[in-house]
């Protein structure tokens, strides 16, 4: 009699075991969001083993624990457990059980293994452990524990843990793929809306249009009034296609032209409106055809030929300039030559070297416009020779003003020097080229007597170089188009040189670029001037370093770990070359075309004497010459 009572009893644990299983298989089958199958695994898990704790790891493909998630801890378990030593090698370990684990105390079993306790708040009491395998492979391992004065964990819960994770592993495997369908079709889907290209799905069967990027919105949008729907603009709008063919969508629609089938590769099209308003596109269409062979949807990508027509206007507009820039001092040159040859006799000496000088002159005016069109082919192709070595900021200022004012007319010019900067690593004819285009380009935009400043400032590990003016400015809708090829400012006169062509800036990007730099322009509108601003790398990692600096023109400092020379010349040439020389050589020049300056300069600057170094400087000069 009691045999049958026993039966019975172990029959109704077995049906409420099973239910309690179906219940539990149900409530993770109820979503495919990836956390919340996890959570609800874990849940689940903890609910049929009446557990107090429970933890779940997350494998990935190559075994490695993934993710962790803990269930039924206070926020201070919580907080104690993430931040215990030996809680990420706990949970990797265990991570690669081979079977089911069950424990009456897990401390006393890692201290038979020969293993640390890894101080965990929650696993002092009962332990339950079953990995989650998913075609031969695990992919979780599910943790449950009770508190330490709880019941032991029975074979019955173990049983119940290890058939429940063959339901959960296919539901985190599905939860899994889904997850990574979804980031996949997220990833592909932000690809398409950021594209450069305007992407158009259509139904085939309707016309309608089922999908449109941004960029295709775009496009659509500079033909359609405002609040007019998509479909209601697909009425009325006509294009020409490259044949001459005028469609119009009124008398045939989009669906039967659709119908058709035709895939169409790289044609230029004409979208008009009948109000007149069009968009040239280069036009790319497919069908995607269904899996009885029909044609399910279109594929249409359509590129705005606006900015390569604008591009082309640009190139068009600048080979103009340049073959006035050329016929200007070609012009001067044969009249030049041509008087010389007609009139040999009848010009005095005076007016022969004027004619040399005229021919000279606007030749050097080719050959730099021919230099700088050189210049800006390198820059495309990437071979424009930069060669970087240790240069001293202050000197490449000094020179390219000097050039400047001796050439340009102008005098009033402001440096502002930061003391102790340090060497930079530049190629110094080329960045004297960056800044005499930047001090052309202010004088060009700002009146003949409003002053330009040059100012030389530390910025951590590199050197910012600015030109400000206080010209005409630029609007602020032009900043970010000024360093581009054949890009010239509104209103740059057609006859002021390089400062209108579209070149000067855009050199000036590759040169600093080239160094490791950038450039860019500030301006707070038409009037308010504009400031342009480039960076070059310290010599050293660290930013420090002996600072070689150039008293001329008011520009004076102390110099470390170079030998002061002091160098006196009323010809402001000769002492130039003399500068440039001794500073290649290693000097620090200090130059002066006044001999009044000598007591002062010698007692300041504390120049050496010394008959060796005379006779080094005068072997570096001679072999300049």
């Amino acid at each position: 009699m009691d045999q049958p009572d026993w039966r019975d009893e172990e029959i109704s644990a077995l049906r409420k075991r099973l239910f309690r299983l179906g219940e539990a298989g149900l409530h993770i089958n109820e979503s495919l969001d990836f956390d919340a199958v996890l959570q609800g695994v874990l849940d689940s898990a903890r609910d049929l083993a009446q557990a107090r704790y429970g933890a779940i790891i997350l494998l990935d493909d190559a075994g490695q624990a993934e993710d962790v998630l803990a269930s039924g801890l206070t926020p201070g378990e919580e907080e104690r457990l993430w931040n215990a030593p030996e809680a990420a090698w706990f949970f990797e370990r265990l991570g690669r059980l081979p079977g089911p684990l069950r424990l009456p105390d897990l401390p006393g079993y890692l201290r038979s293994q020969g293993l640390a306790d890894p101080g965990l708040p929650v696993a002092a009491g009962p332990f339950l452990a079953a990995p989650v395998r998913h075609l031969g492979r695990s992919v979780a391992t599910v943790y449950l524990a009770r508190e330490a004065t709880g019941p032991e964990f029975g074979a019955d819960d173990e049983e119940t843990l290890v058939m429940f994770a063959s339901q959960a592993a296919m539901v985190i495997a599905n939860a899994r793929r889904y997850r990574e369908e979804l980031r996949a079709r997220t990833d592909l889907e932000t690809l398409v809306d950021t594209s450069p290209v305007g992407v158009v799905v259509f139904n085939a069967k309707t016309g309608a249009p089922v999908s449109l990027n941004r960029e295709a919105a775009r496009i659509v949008g500079s033909l359609r009034d405002e609040d007019q729907p998509p479909e209601q603009l697909l009425q009325v709008l006509s294009f020409r296609r490259s044949d001459g063919r005028e469609v119009s969508l009124e008398e045939f629609s989009l669906a039967e032209a659709l119908s058709t089938g035709e895939t169409v590769r790289a044609e230029e099209l004409v979208l008009r409106v009948p109000d007149g308003r069009s968009v040239t596109v280069l036009l790319n269409a497919t069908p995607i055809l269904s899996e009885e062979g029909g044609i399910a949807s279109y594929v249409v990508t359509l590129q705005d030929l606006a900015p390569l027509e604008e591009q082309e206007r640009l190139r068009a507009e600048f080979l103009a300039m340049v073959s006035h820039e050329l016929r200007t001092p070609l012009a001067a040159v044969k009249g030049s030559a041509d008087t010389l040859l007609e009139s040999e006799s009848d010009l005095d000496p005076a007016e022969m070297r004027q004619f040399h000088r005229i021919i000279r002159d606007q030749a050097d005016s080719m050959r730099e416009l021919i230099g700088d069109l050189l210049d800006v082919a390198r820059i495309e192709t990437g071979t424009l020779p930069v060669e970087p070595a240790l240069a001293n900021v202050a000197f490449m200022v000094d020179q390219a003003t000097e050039r400047f004012l001796s050439g340009n007319g102008r005098d009033v010019l402001n440096v502002e020097l930061s003391p102790n900067l340090p060497p930079v690593m530049a190629d110094r004819r080329r960045i004297v080229q960056v800044l005499g285009n930047l001090l052309t380009n202010a004088a060009a935009n700002s009146p003949e007597g409003s002053p330009i400043t040059v100012s030389v400032v530390r910025e951590g590990v590199h050197v910012a170089v600015s030109v400000a003016d206080d010209g005409r400015g630029i609007p602020a809708e032009q900043l970010p188009h000024l360093f581009r090829r054949f890009s010239r400012p509104e209103g740059a006169d057609r006859g002021s040189g390089i400062a209108g062509s579209g070149l000067g800036l855009a050199i000036c990007r590759g040169i600093v670029e080239a160094h490791g730099g950038r450039i860019w322009a500030e301006s707070e509108g038409p009037g308010l001037g504009a400031r342009f601003t480039f960076t070059l790398p310290v010599a050293d990692g660290d930013g420090t370093g002996d600072v070689p600096t150039v008293a001329g023109r008011g520009s004076r400092g102390t110099v470390q770990g170079k030998v002061r020379v002091l160098a006196v010349d009323d010809d402001p040439q000769a002492l130039r070359y003399v500068r440039d020389a001794l500073d290649r050589a290693g000097f620090a020049p200090i130059v002066t075309p006044d001999p009044e300056d000598v007591p002062r300069l010698i007692q300041e600057e504390n120049p050496l004497f010394n008959v060796n170094y005379f006779c080094r400087l005068a072997s570096i000069i001679l072999a300049g010459s």
